[in-house]
């Protein structure tokens, strides 16, 4: 390996995402960099200037500039930070998420269209490249909490939840594949008809790797919400991924205009259970049951979404 060779790849792989964006317009009306910016504050609800510029490694001048114009169209809010008074929040308006949506709809699109040309057997060999090209050249450090990203779910990842959800509390509690068969019930559901103004779903992602997912759909009962799914991979736990998922979920269900968000859990998750207290979940009913080939304990859990808001400023549920 030569600095040519590194130089060579470079430029072969400026062509293809050159490629990419040919006649697309990907960005339009926004340069490569501030689809960037809108990116993560699409995928980091709160965020502040200095978050942005250490995440994207901007010049202080430059982001101000571009953050001045997001503000001109009215993609952006800024408002004082919950944790530090000298800070501003910045956080997406309604048309700014749609923007965001809409760039990174087009993006996806884009990289869809590339990988149509790689074969089922290829894909397999492409990922571990990309993977060993991201572990060489990375700085070596460990994960932090500002690298895990969520997004709206893309082709596969409702799978992902299943076959996750399914392998994970098998091997981690011995649940059989009733469980399984419940998982798959819930998102085939939530896949064949959701209301996207009132249901979510989102996906924890690290270094381009899933690691965590939740659900928020509507409840039976009038202006209620039920989270569903809440899951983080096991490398990942300490990162605050859990505490991310649900405060989504909560931030989302007051924001449609939900009263309250209901969940159901077992007493085996304690990780899941000092989460909910965290962001003021109260457990309201147990009851014990045999499920998944164990006997468990359930357990009613409740937020009023009336009263003040999440007292974060961080795993399983059904």
């Amino acid at each position: 390996m030569t600095v040519q060779d590194i130089r060579s790849f470079n430029r072969f792989y400026t062509n293809v995402i050159g490629a990419l964006d040919y006649g697309r317009h990907l960005y339009a009306p926004y340069t490569l960099t501030e689809s960037r910016v809108l990116y993560e504050l699409a995928h980091a609800p709160r965020t502040d200037a200095a978050d942005l510029r250490a995440q994207l490694h901007l010049d202080a001048g430059y982001l101000s500039r571009i953050l001045n114009k997001f503000e001109r169209d009215g993609l952006i809010e800024r408002g004082p930070s919950e944790t530090d008074p000298r800070r501003r929040r910045i956080t997406l308006t309604a048309p700014g998420r749609d923007t965001a949506g809409l760039l990174d709809e087009r993006a996806q699109e884009a990289v869809e269209a590339l990988l149509a040309k790689v074969g089922p057997a290829d894909r397999p060999r492409l990922a571990e490249a990309l993977h060993t090209v991201w572990t060489l050249l990375g700085d070596g450090r460990a994960p932090r909490p500002e690298d895990v990203v969520l997004r709206e779910p893309g082709p596969g990842d409702l799978g992902w939840i299943v076959q996750r959800n399914a392998a994970l509390y098998s091997a981690e509690y011995g649940w059989n594949a009733d469980y399984e068969g419940l998982v798959a019930r819930i998102v085939a559901d939530f896949a064949q008809d959701h209301d996207p103004r009132q249901e979510r779903v989102w996906i924890a992602e690290l270094d381009g790797r899933r690691v965590g997912c939740v659900m928020c759909v509507r409840d039976e009962a009038p202006g209620t919400a039920r989270l569903r799914l809440l899951l983080v991979e096991p490398d990942t736990r300490g990162l605050g991924v859990g505490d991310r998922l649900v405060r989504a979920v909560t931030e989302f269900a007051r924001g449609a205009g939900y009263r309250e968000l209901v969940l159901w859990t077992n007493d085996v998750l304690s990780a899941a259970r000092r989460i909910y207290e965290r962001h003021g979940f109260v457990l309201v009913a147990q009851t014990p049951h045999r499920s998944f080939g164990q006997d468990l304990v359930g357990q009613d859990w409740r937020l009023d979404l009336r009263a003040s808001g999440d007292r974060l400023g961080g795993s399983c549920g059904e």
